[in-house]
């Protein structure tokens, strides 16, 4: 019994010493362990941000000390007409893009409507945007917008684009006067009721040297908001068809679906025979040019924008 006592003893007395220094072995290469995964982290983050930063900065995304991108203003005339600016005034007056297809600033920020303006604002072009009737800030209290806004002021006898072509000319004789816009290179685009404005702007205003339109409006009509008002004199004295001797002698571009729905593809089409055929009366090529594209409804080629922005800076170094 003695002996065994000893022998269970000394276990007791023995194994806890044997514990304790394992346990403080163990403790030391825990802190150990832990001093290195910390470490290991910190270094791994910040090899993270480094290759974020440098993929952002190739990528074109802002990054400390990137360029930032072009933001865009809302700004007005001395007599109080607003419009919207992509980025800031330019150091001498630029070639400016007029851009159309809703409300100014939502138009020069939707990349759907201002891809081509975007890509023209890395030569050095200005974008321009002023609000469509019953748009933005033209839209009236208590009224309709967007095309049932265009269908009441019709039928209520108010000159449709009257005041819009009076301010879009109004800003651009703002932006010659203030060294923001070269008048000898003005363009205009726009994207369906857009591409409507665009061309009657060109129309009434000589200093737009060339003009695109992605799936426009021809005739008011064609649209389902001016269903019965088919015979109207306010309608009928818009379609742009009969604006071809304005614009005749100047570059257009147009593109369109092979069955727009919405905006009727022969009416297009007929507009640009007609323009072609007046062009043709004149002293100059036919600058004329229309894509019918087999798109689906009322929508554009994915290449359209791109191919705009190209055609804008040929037709503008042709001009110069």
């Amino acid at each position: 019994m003695a002996s065994t006592n000893f022998t269970v003893s000394n276990c007791l007395t023995r194994v806890p010493a044997v514990s304790a220094f394992a346990v403080e072995e163990i403790i030391m290469r825990q802190r150990s362990l832990r001093v290195f995964l910390q470490y290991s982290v910190a270094v791994a983050v910040t090899l993270l941000t480094v290759f974020v930063q440098a993929e952002e900065t190739s990528s074109g995304v802002q990054a400390t000390g990137a360029k930032s991108e072009k933001k865009v203003q809302r700004l007005a005339t001395p007599s109080g007409i607003r419009f919207a600016l992509l980025g800031e005034k330019p150091a001498a007056p630029a070639p400016t893009l007029f851009v159309f297809a809703g409300g100014s600033a939502e138009t020069l920020s939707n990349p759907n409507y201002n891809k081509a303006g975007r890509i023209l604002a890395q030569s050095g072009y200005l974008c321009i945007s002023v609000d469509l009737p019953c748009h933005g800030e033209d839209q009236r209290p208590g009224e309709s917008g967007g095309i049932d806004g265009w269908r009441k002021r019709v039928e209520k006898g108010d000159p449709l684009l009257k005041d819009f072509l009076a301010r879009s000319s109004a800003v651009l004789d703002h932006l010659v006067k203030e060294g923001y816009a070269d008048p000898r290179r003005v363009a205009a685009c726009g994207t369906s009721r857009g591409g409507f404005a665009a061309l009657h702007f060109a129309a009434a205003e000589p200093r737009v040297r060339c003009v695109a339109a992605f799936a426009p409006v021809t005739t008011l009509p064609a649209l389902r908001e001016f269903k019965g008002l088919e015979k109207h004199a306010g309608t009928e004295a818009l379609a742009v068809i009969y604006l071809t001797d304005k614009p005749a002698g100047r570059a257009v571009w147009l593109c369109i679906g092979n069955s727009d729905y919405r905006v009727n593809t022969d009416d297009a089409i007929a507009f640009t025979r007609a323009l072609v055929k007046a062009s043709s009366t004149k002293k100059t090529p036919v600058l004329v040019e229309l894509h019918v594209m087999p798109t689906v409804g009322h929508s554009i080629h994915d290449a359209a924008h791109d191919e705009v922005a190209a055609w804008v800076l040929k037709r503008m170094n042709d001009d110069k």
